[in-house]
């Protein structure tokens, strides 16, 4: 049965108008506040946990010297103080460089793995829960890459250029040098 006169423009420009929505390739509206919301909250995370666990302490550079006074636009971007001691000089390294080129769940699979030389506790992150590492990675991520590559490590044997920290280890003590328990 045709329509009115009167109801056919507007019924075909309703279907029309309908066939060119876009509103099909669109995720719901609902969808996206609550992805965001998820998204900050893992944010806020990681951020909480590079606080605590003193990420900043090394991989900033005079985060500690300034009480931990440095912008967050300076934060994790590596540092050129060296810390020397029998095993050579190691720098932090710039891990807003690091994640930039690593997709989250690469990071999980760095992480759960990483064995670095002194003075980095690389047991702690291999230690932190899954959940803690991916909220790391979103908040660095977030960061942004920025700064450059901290310098490369030196072999045992190499005087670092300053500034650096000089570690060293005390003798062991007299019995495990001759192999007798001292009498106290």
């Amino acid at each position: 049965m045709p329509l009115p006169s009167a109801l056919a423009f507007p019924v075909v420009a309703a279907l029309l108008l309908a066939a060119c929505d876009p509103q099909d390739d669109a995720p719901p509206a609902a969808a996206t506040p609550a992805a965001a919301t998820a998204n900050e909250g893992l944010v806020a995370h990681g951020e909480y946990i590079v606080r605590i666990a003193g990420c900043n302490d090394c991989h900033t550079e005079a985060y500690g010297r300034r009480g931990g006074d440095v912008a967050k636009a300076e934060w994790l971007t590596g540092s050129v103080l060296g810390y020397h001691g029998p095993w050579g000089t190691t720098y932090a390294t710039n891990l807003r460089l690091t994640i930039a080129g690593l997709g989250e769940d690469e990071w999980v699979d760095y992480t759960s793995k990483l064995h670095t030389r002194p003075i980095m506790p690389d047991f702690m992150l291999r230690q932190m829960r899954e959940a803690d590492r991916r909220a790391i990675w979103h908040f660095v991520r977030a960061l942004g890459p920025a700064g450059r590559k901290a310098p490369d490590a030196l072999p045992p044997g190499v005087t670092p250029p300053m500034p650096y920290f000089q570690l060293v280890a005390p003798p062991p003590p007299a019995e495990a040098q001759n192999g007798q328990k001292l009498e106290t």
